[in-house]
This record gives C-alpha cells, structure tokens and sequence, in this order.
C-alpha cells in the first residue's frame, strides 16, 4: 500500500508536492505536524475504527514516527488503549479523533485525513479500502479503489 515514492498526488501548475504539512483538531487545542510524502493513504472499515469515528470509514494516511511531531502543548491530548497492541489518540476538548499506533506498523504514526490541513489533504489519494471484510452494507462505498482483507 505504499505510494510511489514522492507520489502525493496532483501539484498545481509549476508547484511541487508539499514536504510537510499541520493539521489539527477541531478546535485547534491539538496541533501536529507531518513530514511527506504520505507512507499510503487509506480507507478503514474496520470495527474499531467505525466506532472509535462514529462512522462507516475512516481515512488515515500513514507517516514515519520520526516524521511527526506534536506542536505546543499536548496537555489535552488524550489516549485509549482500543487493543493490546494499538492506542488511538484523540483531543479531550472537543474529541476529535487524530493518531493511531499500533505494534504492527512499528515505526508508523496512522493520522486522520481530515484533521489534516484542507489544501494538502486534498493532494494525498486514497489507494485502497482495507479491512473490507468489516465493511458495513450501508456505507454507500462506490469506487474502483482496491478492497483489501
């Protein structure tokens, strides 16, 4: 599910792709920044992440863990263990849900698609729906993108 290498999707014209990007939560309490081009972006339709979003996917990109960084204070980013191997973090003032570790992607910090910064959001392509198997019939999923697991 890797992209090409330096893919991040369509620059404007005489533009080149961006080499970091913020993003946030809702309210702005919450602010990080990460380094791209984007390791993959996907959509998930596992169970954990349907209610952890309270929705029928979630999109996350992926990015190196030495590539993302916390900006300003972390006093309302909060964690919950969603598995033995996986912690998911989200802003405790307006819930927003933001990162997701795991041991099985060791190395990787997985970040919402849409608590990243609009204009560089819209660069980064879905390659594929995984967790398929976990797709519910109500998510209206209308794309030719590969369906993984």
């Amino acid at each position: 599910m890797n992209t090409p290498a330096g893919d991040t999707g369509p620059a404007g014209a005489g533009e080149a792709p961006a080499t970091e990007a913020e993003g946030s939560c809702s309210c702005g309490a919450v602010r990080y920044r990460v380094g791209l081009p984007a390791l993959w972006v996907a959509h998930c339709h596992c169970s954990m992440c349907r209610r952890a979003q309270g929705a029928a996917f979630v999109t996350w990109f992926g990015v190196a863990a030495d590539r993302f960084a916390s900006l300003g204070s972390t006093t309302h980013l909060r964690s919950h263990r969603s598995s033995p191997e996986a912690t998911r973090r989200f802003c405790d003032q307006c819930g927003t849900p933001l990162f997701f570790e795991s041991t099985r992607w060791p190395g990787e910090v997985h970040v919402t698609l849409a608590s990243l910064d609009p204009a560089v959001a819209a660069t980064l392509t879905p390659q594929a729906h995984v967790y398929w198997s976990d797709c519910v019939p109500w998510s209206a999923v209308h794309d030719d993108l590969p369906k993984k697991g």
